[in-house]
């Protein structure tokens, strides 16, 4: 359904400004956002979008400028006064208590009184009405750490709609959730946007963009630097739009020229804390000079496989050779020693610590090393001066090494972890999902570093459950389902073939 164009719009933001210190995040933005309609905003991490988002749903307060919600000029003084004025916000990292279950989690904080049972009647009612309307199917009495994080995602939308919100901001919601998840968030937006609710959706990724949004602004370096009908651009303008200059939008590489096996996975079983097995009889190899990607949906093995590869976790059976000789159970540091490095799956609880300064994540994992310090000192002037050498190398913004890390963006955050391992020139680099919520310009970046590592001869393990990345970047494929390596297959094979195959369709 278009917007009515004689409607007021649904949202004005009029000469918005926020400064933190010496950040100037928004400079005098302008946006108008139409009435029953899917407005994108994309930028670079670190672009002041989430911050507008956030002025918008009263976390923050502007320095100066307005808000007009539906032509009326709207006080937003934190989140209630949104809520109020019929916004809800669904973050990039879920807002739910994980042992209570879903309809607990809907009424939180509105149950209607201290005496809770007609309360929790009639929101049961509401519920099933809100799930039905919309397409968001889900068990009102399931625990939400049972969910899968697609469904969990429902929940926080019908958490919004169920406090009344005309206007939803979704801020990077496909971050977490594979091709399929996305594509079903996608129909239900567009459901939600024909029966006349307005979506903001916050994204870095083009593809998205292009498949679901009506008009879509670019941020860049905290200015407003266009609007555009999604109908009336391209991938490349936005793409150029948001860096500033031209981005490859493919990865360029010539033929791998694959030697001497680096690692060696035979019959490998791994079980979760749970003592659920969640790799059973594993078997591959990665040689120097190429990159070996592993495909599949999340939660079908792969992140417990690398876990056990690098040291995190002891397999349950099985043996892994590195350069032929045996490391099965050897810890993190053993194989760091060794030249195995290592770009974890989850930035903040693996590879940073986020209250420490950007300098110490930089040498973090290689800390005991003569070079940073001696015995349990660290040398924080070494410490340092490598780090700055990596920040002008990696491009890592702001180029401030004392800063901490908590402050930095995803994307640059992903840059220090980045630059920390391929900086020790490992035989044999482990990545895991190396751009999941970093921007198309770091993006590119790390592509190109990965690549890199390849062409100088090392040996590259990849998982990504973004399926582009894996078929762009790999020179064979291993495809994961239900904990078994199901496949092998080319980068030139279908994403149809693939998908039916990490589904567990086809083999």
């Amino acid at each position: 359904m278009s917007p009515t164009p004689t409607a007021a719009p649904a949202i004005e933001l009029i000469g918005i400004d926020k400064k933190f210190g010496a950040v100037h995040a928004n400079k005098n933005i302008n946006l108008t956002v139409a009435k029953g309609s899917i407005h994108g905003i994309i930028g670079e991490n670190g672009a002041g979008k989430s911050t507008l988002m956030s002025i918008l749903y009263g976390f923050y307060h502007a320095d100066a400028g307005s808000i007009r919600i539906n032509g009326e000029t709207t006080v937003i003084d934190d989140s209630q006064a949104a809520i109020t004025a019929g916004i809800g916000m669904v973050h990039q990292h879920f807002m739910l208590v994980e042992n209570f279950s879903v309809l607990e989690n809907v009424i939180l904080g509105v149950e209607g009184g201290a005496l809770l049972g007609g309360g929790v009647s009639e929101a049961r009612s509401a519920l099933k009405r809100l799930e039905a309307d919309y397409g968001l199917e889900v068990d009102p009495d399931a625990i939400i750490e049972e969910l899968p994080v697609g469904l969990q995602q429902r929940v926080e939308i019908l958490k919004a709609l169920y406090r009344g919100a005309e206007i939803l901001i979704l801020d990077e919601p496909t971050g977490v959730l594979t091709p399929a998840e996305a594509d079903h968030l996608f129909k239900i937006l567009g459901v939600l946007r024909d029966q006349g609710k307005t979506i903001v959706l916050i994204t870095h990724k083009l593809r998205e963009i292009m498949a679901i949004t009506d008009t879509v602004s670019v941020m860049r370096r905290g200015e407003m630097v266009a609007t555009r009908r999604t109908t009336e651009t391209t991938v490349e303008e936005l793409a150029e739009l948001m860096v500033g200059r031209r981005v490859l939008l493919h990865v360029e590489k010539g033929p791998a020229a694959p030697s001497d096996i680096v690692l060696s996975v035979r019959n490998l079983t791994v079980k979760d804390g749970r003592g659920v097995t969640m790799v059973d009889n594993v078997s591959f190899d990665v040689r120097a000079g190429e990159v070996v990607g592993i495909a599949g949906v999340a939660g079908n093995g792969q992140s417990e496989l690398l876990e056990a590869i690098t040291g995190i976790r002891k397999p349950t059976s099985g043996e892994i050779l590195f350069h032929g000789k045996p490391v099965t159970g050897f810890d993190s540091a053993r194989l760091r020693a060794l030249g195995l490095g290592h770009i974890p799956e989850d930035r903040h609880h693996m590879g940073l610590v986020l209250g420490f300064e950007e300098s110490e994540n930089s040498v973090l994992g290689y800390h005991r090393d003569a070079r940073y310090g001696r015995g349990p000192l660290l040398d924080l002037d070494a410490c340092r001066e490598d780090a700055k050498t990596k920040i002008e190398k990696y491009d890592i913004r702001p180029p401030n090494c004392r800063l901490k890390t908590a402050n930095f963006s995803g994307g640059n955050q992903q840059k220090i972890v980045v630059a920390r391992e391929i900086e020790r020139d490992p035989a044999l680099l482990v990545v895991g999902q190396p751009t999941r919520g970093v921007d198309i310009g770091a993006i590119e970046f790390i592509h190109r570093r990965l690549i890199a590592m390849r062409d100088a001869g090392k040996a590259v393990l990849l998982v990504s459950v973004e399926l582009d990345e894996i078929r762009s970047l790999s020179d064979r494929i291993l495809v994961m389902f239900a904990g078994h390596v199901v496949g092998e297959k080319t980068p030139d094979t279908g994403e149809q073939t693939l998908g039916l195959m990490m589904a567990g369709i086809a083999a």
